[in-house]
């Protein structure tokens, strides 16, 4: 009996003691502090564009404001970036820049706002999230593409010319399933030049008056991208549909004296656009082409009225890894006839362009690009008609990112 006593305490004391370790186990793991729950990352551009230059007044305002005449080294961008997962639900995103050049101003390498927004998912998985504040607006691959992974130095002037900084303050609804958007992300983690997560379907609504300006109409812009990444045995292929509907207000500070304009400066903004992107593996193809119509300065007539645009690129790709080095020579070709309706008396552009170029990574927090640009320009408004420049010029950037 003494023996079978014994053996029952034993049994006992060992059960109570899992069961103590066990509730050691599950504990729940102590909430994240404060400065653990968002991250720091950025990148730098240093540029020169004027090697080999044969025409000083070849410029493209929208590109890069250090091309031609008394152009030098300069700062493309400095980025610091903020982010973090703040709840299982909520996500936030800031981003200053502080190379950028202030509209009148003489003064390089001024602090603006890029993005400051915040993710509410309406699903545990964030399946279906809202965006809200200033971000990029979902048209176009490549504007959405980061200028961190982007391979040209510029992003092409058709797309690009539908909003300046390709960003504006607005709401926007976002969905695609877990595993979709982990194949987003990996785009980019994996080196192919991915645009990042924007959806599988995005809709949203915006001011329409483009990033860091103040809305002139009581009329939101609307929006619409529907794009999916496919796995085709080796390869990744996405194509993309995207569409935009709005009125832009010409601000008064975009006219020259002299310009005829309508009497409210209110014109119709609407675009629809294609996109087809085979990722680089090593092989890659991009291409993108939209129409539409907006404000375009008319020269015969002195004049800012509606008028239709059209235009894309096609860029070409590949992938080449030896070692820690990665290399990826490029091919652009550009077209674009229409106007910039952010610009002086909305200017009036007709772009035809090749940039053969080549990006080099020895190692992740360093990349160089160098890049031939063949260019010929119309761009015309009321303080320059009959404005044509051709050239050509090579263009040299260093990249650190941290």
């Amino acid at each position: 009996m003494k023996k079978l006593l014994t053996s029952l305490l034993i049994l006992v004391g060992g059960y109570a003691h899992g069961q103590v370790n066990d509730s050691v186990h599950k504990a729940p793991a102590a909430a994240k502090k404060w400065f653990e729950t968002f991250a720091i990352r950025g990148y730098l551009q240093a540029r020169y564009n004027r090697l080999l230059e044969t025409n000083p007044d070849l410029t493209c305002e929208q590109c890069d404001r250090s091309w031609g005449r008394n152009g030098g080294i300069s700062f493309r961008r400095i980025r610091v970036i903020l982010y973090g997962q703040l709840h299982e639900r909520v996500y936030f995103y800031l981003q200053p820049d502080f190379a950028s050049t202030l509209s009148g101003s003489t003064s390089l390498n001024s602090t603006l706002l890029r993005d400051a927004y915040m993710d509410v998912g309406l699903t545990k998985s964030n399946s279906f999230r809202v965006r809200v504040g200033q971000s990029k607006i979902p048209f176009g691959f490549e504007n959405m593409q980061s200028s961190q992974n982007r391979l040209p130095l510029d992003r092409n002037d058709a797309i690009n010319s539908a909003f300046s900084n390709e960003r504006d303050l607005g709401a926007f609804v976002y969905w695609a399933p877990p595993a979709i958007r982990k194949r987003f992300s990996n785009l980019v983690k994996e080196g192919l030049k991915g645009s990042g997560d924007y959806g599988v379907v995005g809709l949203g609504v915006f001011n329409g008056q483009t990033a860091n300006r103040p809305e002139l109409n009581n009329q939101r812009h609307v929006v619409a991208r529907v794009s999916y990444p496919l796995t085709i045995g080796q390869h990744i292929i996405e194509p993309s549909l995207q569409a935009y509907s709005g009125e832009y207000v010409i601000a008064r500070d975009q006219l020259s004296t002299g310009t005829k304009h309508r009497p409210d400066l209110r014109y119709p903004d609407q675009r629809v656009a294609a996109t087809f992107v085979l990722y680089p593996q090593p092989f890659g193809i991009q291409t993108e082409y939209n129409v539409g119509r907006g404000p375009e300065f008319n020269p015969s007539t002195d004049s800012i009225t509606t008028q239709r645009l059209h235009g894309g690129y096609v860029l070409l790709n590949y992938r080449l890894q030896y070692k820690q080095h990665q290399l990826y020579p490029f091919l652009r070709f550009q077209y674009y006839d229409g106007g910039k309706k952010h610009e002086r008396d909305a200017r009036s552009y007709t772009v035809r362009e090749a940039e053969l170029g080549v990006e080099w990574q020895p190692f992740p927090s360093f990349e160089l690009v160098t890049m031939y640009t063949l260019s010929s320009r119309r761009f015309e408004d009321f303080q320059r008609q009959d404005n044509q420049q051709r050239g050509g010029l090579l263009r040299l950037q260093a990249q650190v990112n941290f």
